[in-house]
């Protein structure tokens, strides 16, 4: 049985010791590095980003090309144009909150886990985030900025689900809404961009598909990472949505139930995927503009335990 849900005014004391250095060396080594990866990608190539750690969690920056084995529906690319170790990255972070009915117990809990994220770990220096919360309607309660106090204000800004007269819950065009208007506008190859959504997977009120938030949000080249109570009843289709949309995109799932311990360790992991990633860019064998979707298989070498990539694209329809 998981733990029950932890003291919040504990959780934001325990995740201060977690605050990271603000020295000026860092901060300029991060904004040096944003620069640096200012890539120009034609429609016929792609840009793909994954993160590779080791199996105590810890992220491996040293990877060589020739360590990697890649293919595009199956058949090897046609040429690797770039190959970078992204160290330190800047991070661009949408915080998405479900204050729909069946989320109501959880809000007070995911505001105290989202306002550690945005005080603590975001850095004001070099990252930026949004708030967005969402039921049957989306709504950005605070706009990207890299100042801790105005997300926090913003993670507040949303009463329960009794403010909506309309029912039911549209995590698809949420999150659609999210990688196509905000994430698809900025340089999202310049920097580590996720969704940190904070919902139980339940969507009965979108009219976007599943597939179409994943593939706007791989374009965006945006992962998702998501914290979900532990489902109630074992017929929920909700685990299964939100373990589709994280892995599509290369993030993953975590409980919000769970230890305070267990949280803050994955906050830890969330900011070591997003801030130590690499950058691949290939121009594919068969690069035809007709809208079909491209699997991608990323093989790494065996001191890598794990490898977090999306699933693939979808070529341009023009």
């Amino acid at each position: 049985m998981r733990a029950p849900l932890p003291i919040y005014s504990l959780f934001l004391l325990m995740l201060l010791k977690l605050a990271p250095g603000t020295e000026a060396q860092t901060n300029v080594a991060a904004a040096e590095s944003a620069a640096r990866y200012r890539l120009g990608v034609s429609v016929d190539e792609v840009s793909l980003s994954f993160h590779a750690a080791d199996a105590h969690g810890l992220p491996i920056n040293d990877i060589k090309l020739d360590e990697l084995s890649l293919l595009d529906n199956g058949k090897p690319p046609m040429r690797i144009l770039a190959f970078e170790s992204l160290q330190d990255f800047p991070i661009r972070a949408g915080i998405l909150l479900d204050t729909s009915e069946s989320m109501e117990p959880y809000l007070a809990h995911n505001r105290a886990i989202s306002i550690a994220y945005a005080q603590q770990l975001l850095r004001q220096q070099t990252d930026q985030a949004f708030v967005m919360k969402f039921n049957f309607l989306s709504e950005i309660t605070q706009p990207w900025t890299s100042n801790g106090i105005a997300l926090t204000a913003g993670i507040h800004k949303f009463a329960a689900h009794g403010e909506s007269h309309i029912g039911g819950t549209a995590i698809f065009n949420a999150v659609y809404q999210a990688c196509l208007n905000q994430f698809d506008k900025i340089d999202h190859a310049t920097s580590g961009n996720f969704i940190l959504l904070f919902s139980d997977g339940e969507d009965n009120a979108s009219h976007a598909y599943l597939q179409q938030a994943v593939s706007i949000c791989q374009r965006a080249n945006t992962a998702i990472y998501a914290f979900r109570p532990e489902a109630k009843y074992s017929l929920s289709s909700g685990p299964r949505t939100l373990a589709e949309l994280t892995s599509e995109t290369g993030g993953r799932v975590f409980f919000s139930d769970d230890s305070d311990a267990t949280i803050l360790n994955d906050l830890r992991i969330i900011e070591a995927n997003v801030r130590n990633q690499y950058l691949l860019v290939y121009k594919p064998a068969e690069s035809k503009h007709d809208s079909s979707f491209h699997r991608i298989e990323l093989s790494a070498p065996e001191r890598a335990d794990s490898v977090l990539v999306r699933s693939g694209y979808y070529a341009p329809a023009h």
